[in-house]
């Protein structure tokens, strides 16, 4: 869609240039007009249009998002349908999506990918607690401003939590394959677990720069999150923490009752984590003493025992050792006239 033929949505909303476009919608920087601020605006694609399940979807999307007001998830300011079609008006995010962000870095320094992961969880975590699950956690849907801040977008697939029923199965698999977990890869209903999960596979991509599993092959990548076991994030990238990589394993479990059950406990975990200081690896390296060649403090002198140089004799010493054996001498005499009394 050229953004001649989108000059200003709902009469309110001013098309400047496009951002990026998903196999759903495009995404143009935007102004609004009545207040004079920079928006987001995401245009449902004309071909899509006509189809009452992407248009209920996008729909979907607006109201999942709409009532989450958080630090670290985009705000959704309004919705609107004009000769144009459906568009959605968002905070406007200066920066770049989380993959992009890694495509250009490679694996990210150990602390910023602890940081950035402990906002994502604050995000999806606050989503939770409102009775949301996202289903689609990648780094696509995490936008990253210059100063290191994550926001969680597009709830487009978002569940919320009343209508998942423990029981139900589905053919179709919503969400991206390198990402879903395995009960999402099997059909089966999504949970909080399953978004942590979707942050487990951020986190390892993050800190090695690779997928835990990745094929071309669709149905071979849903059979590997479901019976694989995930790499060790170690042997990609030997800096990781030993601790880091055992929270991350349990994250990539198998079972969501083995992982965190929400975003808040992982979020917690990785916060403790980030604030404890780093255990130093046990290493077999002799210690060396060194000798300080600078002078004492005099509080160090007060300390300290006057050392005799080796050989010399005190005759201090051995004048009071002469004077006591003296005096005990001296002293038998009268010991010995008292006991014949």
């Amino acid at each position: 869609m050229e953004i001649s033929d989108l000059p200003v949505l709902g009469g309110r909303y001013k098309v400047i240039r496009p951002l990026g476009a998903g196999g759903m919608a495009h995404v143009y920087q935007g102004l609004d007009l009545s207040l004079q601020r920079e928006v987001a605006l995401k245009v449902l694609r004309e071909d899509l249009i006509e189809d009452p399940a992407f248009r209920d979807r996008f729909l979907q999307e607006a109201r999942a998002a709409a009532n989450l007001l958080h630090p670290n998830i985009v705000t959704i300011y309004d919705f609107g349908q004009d000769a144009t079609g459906y568009f959605m008006v968002m905070e406007y995010v200066q920066g770049t999506d989380l993959k992009t962000l890694l495509r250009r870095r490679g694996r990210l320094p150990v602390e910023q990918a602890i940081d950035l992961g402990i906002q994502i969880c604050a995000g999806a975590g606050y989503a939770h607690r409102a009775g949301l699950v996202h289903c689609d956690l990648k780094p696509q849907n995490i936008l990253v401003s210059p100063e290191g801040r994550a926001k969680i977008t597009d709830f487009g697939i978002a569940r919320a939590l009343a209508s998942i029923h423990p029981d139900e199965s589905s053919e179709v698999v919503w969400g991206s394959p390198q990402y879903f977990a395995p009960e999402q890869a099997a059909g089966g209903p999504p949970s909080p677990s399953s978004d942590v999960y979707g942050i487990g596979v951020m986190l390892f991509e993050m800190l090695t720069a690779r997928l835990p599993f990745d094929t071309d092959d669709p149905a071979r990548l849903a059979e590997m999150h479901l019976t694989t076991t995930p790499p060790s994030p170690r042997s990609f990238n030997p800096g990781i923490p030993t601790a880091l990589e055992q929270i991350i394993l349990k994250v990539l479990s198998k079972e969501p009752s083995a992982r965190y059950r929400t975003a808040d406990q992982l979020g917690h975990v990785l916060a403790t984590f980030s604030a404890s200081p780093p255990t130093p690896e046990l290493q077999a390296t002799p210690v060396a003493h060194e000798v300080s060649l600078e002078p004492a403090s005099p509080e160090s002198e007060t300390m300290r025992m006057p050392l005799s140089p080796a050989g010399a004799i005190d005759w201090t010493a051995v004048a009071l050792g002469l004077l006591a054996f003296v005096a005990v001498g001296g002293l038998i005499p009268l010991w010995l006239f008292i006991a014949l009394r």
